[in-house]
């Protein structure tokens, strides 16, 4: 294992630097109004209290009022965004206005369904002799964890990133808008299928070279796929090798599903009169990076936008930045009124997302280096480790760790690194 190792940055997206006397900069390119679809899952980072409800509440109705079929959907408590949608959200779907639906996810009421389906599973193949079948649904708590994976399923009936096939049985939606009950969660949520990828070599090895693994996960595998049912096909007359090479595609397609900013935009939020939220907002990009993510844009509160604001919106390139209205949150919001403040760069950056990232990872084959951008970490908070024999690299920041693993022809051990203008450059030797 290699000691901790930090690297500098040599370019950055749209942020002028010196090299040998002359000025580079790299351009971004965003695609114009109206350049195709918006993306099917839409969410908003920031720290408590920056604002998210309120523009997960704009954003949803801004959609609607596009003529694209939307789903605002919450995960709280919380009556704010009752409040500003001005009616009643509850745990089924529900009519706000024209093309846009709301609902709340509450999770001592799904844990309900995927329980029903565990027991209808175990009834055929007796798997637990009746004890599953015992089991109160309703009597079961709340335990930590279960908010994410619930979500995850209650997501996946509106979104299909399970499967390639669609369920013609559930309502789809053009977009759907999800106010989580807080940031961290849906960094969880981003990086769990990569993590959960790594889990299942380990499971599987267990599985099929123990003697207790070769004799309890075939049955157990059947109960737990044929209750998920993933591409809505059974396990009847199929391997366990099978089972476990869909399922691990099957992880594969959903990492590749969130990492695509066509399909999945994570926006900042902040109000940028407060440095705190906006140094938040820094922080959270960097996590969601670390997480495997992209984030396809910024947005700040005011009706008003000064210098201040400007030099706010610089610490953010090369993401696009724009404002959002303040809206009172004691009363319906006046929809028609704050649609028809919104700008247009604020319209174009909610809309086309797929232009608007920026690579997290390049890697520069003739001088065997790899460069990572870090934005919102500072030297002393990142960590690099390598394992497998030079096959890869673990970087730690923020909580998250991630795993970039290395092209064939630059393999090697870590010769050095350095960290400047928000970029690790890793060289191997």
């Amino acid at each position: 294992m290699a000691r901790s190792l930090l690297a500098s940055a040599s370019e950055v997206v749209a942020v002028p630097h010196h090299r040998g006397g002359r000025s580079r900069r790299r351009l971004v390119i965003a695609c114009s109004a109206g350049a195709g679809a918006p993306p099917k899952l839409v969410t908003f980072l920031g720290k408590g209290g920056s604002g998210k409800t309120t523009a997960a509440a704009v954003a949803a109705q801004y959609y609607a009022s596009e003529g694209l079929k939307t789903c605002l959907v919450i995960q709280s408590i919380d009556p704010t965004a009752e409040e500003l949608m001005g009616c009643k959200i509850g745990n089924s779907l529900t009519e706000c206005t024209t093309n846009l639906s709301t609902i709340k996810l509450e999770t001592s009421k799904m844990l309900l369904e995927p329980l029903d389906r565990l027991k209808k599973v175990d009834a055929q193949i007796n798997l637990t002799q009746g004890v599953l079948e015992a089991v109160v649904g309703e009597e079961l708590g709340v335990l930590p964890g279960m908010d994410s994976v619930c979500s995850v399923f209650a997501l996946q009936k509106w979104l299909n990133f399970f499967s390639t096939q669609r369920n013609s049985s559930q309502e789809e939606f053009d977009v759907v808008v999800y106010d989580c009950n807080n940031t961290e969660e849906i960094l969880r949520l981003i990086g769990a299928t990569e993590r959960a990828r790594s889990y299942l070599r380990y499971m599987r090895d267990l599985a099929e070279k123990t003697d207790i693994g070769r004799l309890v996960s075939p049955s157990l595998m059947r109960l737990i796929y044929d209750s998920v049912r993933p591409n809505s096909k059974s396990s009847e007359g199929r391997l366990s090798s099978e089972l476990w090479n869909e399922i691990e595609q099957l992880l594969q397609r959903i990492s590749v599903w969130f990492a695509d900013p066509s399909k999945f935009a994570c926006f900042l939020i902040m109000d940028p009169m407060k440095s705190i939220s906006v140094s938040s907002a820094l922080r959270y990009w960097g996590c969601t990076t670390q997480a495997g993510g992209n984030i396809c844009g910024a947005f700040g509160y005011s009706e008003q936008p000064s210098e201040m604001h400007q030099g706010v919106a610089e610490k953010f390139l090369p993401l696009s930045f724009s404002f959002l209205p303040f809206l009172p949150t004691d009363s319906s919001a006046d929809w028609s009124r704050a649609l028809n403040s919104l700008s247009q760069n604020t319209k174009e950056l909610l809309r086309n997302t797929s232009d608007r990232v920026y690579p997290s990872v390049s890697f520069d084959s003739v001088h065997k280096s790899v460069t990572l951008f870090m934005p919102g970490f500072d030297k002393s908070e990142i960590k690099l480790y390598q394992y497998r024999g030079g096959s890869e690299l673990l970087i730690e920041a923020g909580d998250q760790r991630r795993v970039i693993k290395l092209p064939l022809a630059m393999q090697g051990k870590v010769g050095g690194a350095k960290f400047v203008d928000r970029n690790l450059i890793v060289t191997i030797r």
